[in-house]
């Protein structure tokens, strides 16, 4: 039974939290290499713009907008539960080695499959969840030990080595490929919002619109694999069949954001912190919070990146790992 005070909590920082991000993305909507005024922006929004504004805000501007949103939201989802299933504050998706395999898998397919522009973008996120699911599978079974079950600590160490193995894997994949794909790629693997088109938000928003409620049901699951395994298991949990199946949506979600998004890391890892610092460590209270923030932050990081240099920006991705990589050394040393 959670305490109606917290509740309250925290749903007036939902409340903010929503607020925050349409001031954000009214921001957002205003800021651009192209010219759009503020002043012509709630005109534009209501179909009384020149052809130009309209073809800036609603061709360029908002699909980027919804897709850094929507990005976000499941990289955030999807780190809040590997830490909770590993145990281990430390865990994303990035880091463990699960963009990585979707990116290796994004990288063979447009490399060596012929593309028909008409499916590519909806086949695209099932290829990175395919490539995901292999690297996590292969990552879960290195973790495992027959008699002591899965080792959270172990579980990252062993992402991490395979994440160092897939980059190298990637290297020697675009080594000898054409140019355009080459740049097609190194522009992936920076974190630079490639799918900025509506057909990419078609593509996307059926994984989270699934994936989102299900792990909202599974919270106090989540709760309960956070607590010491014979704590669990004393109340009933099937600890290995709920771990796997979560893992199985922290690996979709990350997947189908970043074969959208680009290879962006520290998304996950910072808006669960951020989501219990605010609220506290029940994940019936922080996920939906570090949902939003982790929409919130990457489309923070893209309009920024996308504004300070002219006209074509800084990847999003690396905006991001400006801030992440040093959160992730305090983390590193705090724990």
């Amino acid at each position: 039974m959670i305490h109606p005070t917290i509740v309250k909590k925290q749903r007036l920082i939902l409340l903010a939290l929503v607020i925050l991000l349409f001031s954000t993305i009214l921001l957002s909507m205003g800021i651009g290499y192209s010219s759009l005024t503020y002043d012509r922006l709630l005109p534009t929004l209501l179909g009384q713009g020149a052809f130009k504004e309209e073809f800036v805000l609603f061709s360029i501007r908002m699909p980027r907008i919804f897709i850094t949103l929507l990005g976000g939201m499941a990289l955030a989802l999807s780190g809040a539960i590997l830490q909770s299933i590993t145990r281990n504050d430390l865990a994303d998706p990035g880091i463990i080695g699960i963009n990585s395999g979707a990116g290796v898998a994004i990288a063979t397919f447009y490399l060596f499959f012929p593309l028909d522009p008409g499916s590519f973008v909806y086949v695209i996120p099932l290829v990175a969840f395919c490539g995901a699911l292999l690297s996590a599978s292969f990552i879960y079974l290195f973790s495992y030990q027959k008699k002591r079950g899965l080792q959270p600590i172990r579980l990252v160490l062993v992402g991490v080595g395979f994440s160092m193995a897939l980059s190298g894997a990637m290297v020697i994949l675009i080594s000898s490929a054409e140019r355009e794909k080459v740049d097609f790629i190194s522009k992936w693997l920076a974190g630079n919002i490639w799918g900025t088109d509506w057909p990419f938000i078609w593509a996307l928003l059926p994984w989270l619109i699934v994936l989102i409620p299900f792990s909202l049901y599974k919270a106090n699951r989540l709760n309960l694999l956070g607590l010491s395994e014979p704590v669990a298991t004393g109340v009933g949990v099937a600890i290995q069949k709920e771990r796997l199946l979560l893992l199985i949506a922290a690996v979709a979600l990350a997947a189908s954001a970043v074969s959208v998004t680009g290879g962006i890391s520290f998304i996950g890892l910072m808006a669960p912190h951020i989501a219990k610092a605010i609220v506290g460590p029940r994940n019936q209270l922080s996920l939906p919070v570090a949902i939003l923030i982790g929409g919130w932050l990457l489309l923070v990081a893209d309009t920024i990146g996308r504004t300070i240099v002219d006209p074509e920006g800084i990847a999003a991705g690396i905006m991001v790992a400006l801030i992440g990589a040093p959160y992730f050394m305090y983390l590193l040393l705090k724990k």
